[in-house]
């Protein structure tokens, strides 16, 4: 994939090489972001334009920016370990969905707050009569929990100690394995959850306890190999990631991204009956 940076990039560099010369703070007019593609309603692949990742973390990320007079292409760049990779390169700007990784700090700058919080809940058949108040409650109870699932290092911990999980390679294995009865429940996020419900028909056969067991951030991080890397773009982020956090609009957005990507899964109208 050719990311390559627009053409008056060249000549910031050059200026920033002359004596007495300093770029002028937001140098970049233009970020390259990418993220997981496939994380509805956080990121997913744009079926219309599969160059593309839409989704809440994009809308978010794309909304902050634009406030400060940025252009951010929010691009497909391969799956999750791809992504991570031209992020960790340079070659790609911003991670808009990093978890907060400690090896993950040797090439990214984590702009604070987190854009995002990834409430974790644990999710039972609707006839379950598990009654979780605590994540204690889930000892001695067999869960699944999604290999890509991303927790605090905190409860990590715990559930490696405290609790009986089957590891699935996806939330589709796990969600399928919780309907088959082979576990009591699955821990997933919110809206993840709700997202991958609708994707599989299980909507109306799962449901989810209302409080988390877990809040992990999702971070926009900047690359340390980035051209656009910066103290006053990563001041300038933090301060509208804070404004973001205080406005209360994030839970709107991923509303409207999960009624967006529930939308994409109709088939189209007057499509012939299967």
């Amino acid at each position: 994939m050719d990311l390559r940076r627009l053409a008056g990039w060249s000549l910031l560099w050059a200026l920033a090489g002359v004596p007495g010369l300093s770029v002028a703070a937001g140098k970049c007019e233009r970020l390259i972001a990418t993220g997981s593609p496939d994380a509805p309603p956080y990121l997913w692949q744009d079926p219309q334009d599969p160059k593309h990742l839409i989704g809440a973390s994009a809308d978010l990320l794309v909304q902050v920016a634009g406030e400060l007079g940025i252009k951010v292409d929010v691009l497909y760049a391969g799956k999750r370990a791809q992504a991570l990779e031209e992020v960790r390169s340079g070659r790609i700007d911003l991670l808009a969905d990093a978890s907060l990784t400690p090896t993950w700090l040797d090439f990214l700058d984590y702009v604070h707050p987190p854009v995002l919080e990834n409430d974790y809940l644990v999710w039972t058949r609707k006839d379950s009569p598990l009654v979780i108040n605590r994540p204690e409650d889930l000892h001695d109870h067999p869960g699944a929990l999604s290999e890509k699932a991303r927790m605090t290092q905190e409860f990590g911990l715990f559930a490696e100690q405290k609790l009986t999980l089957v590891r699935t390679s996806n939330l589709t294995q796990a969600f399928q394995k919780l309907l088959l009865g082979d576990v009591e429940y699955v821990l997933a996020g919110r809206y993840s959850g709700l997202a991958m419900a609708q994707t599989l028909g299980m909507a109306n056969d799962l449901q989810a306890a209302p409080q988390p067991v877990d809040k992990p951030g999702l971070y926009v991080a900047v690359s340390h190999d980035s051209a656009c890397n910066d103290p006053w773009l990563r001041g300038q982020l933090a301060q509208k990631m804070t404004e973001l956090a205080a406005s209360g609009l994030t839970e709107a957005v991923l509303q409207r991204n999960l009624e967006r990507w529930n939308t994409q899964l109709q088939p189209p109208v007057g499509a012939p009956k299967q």
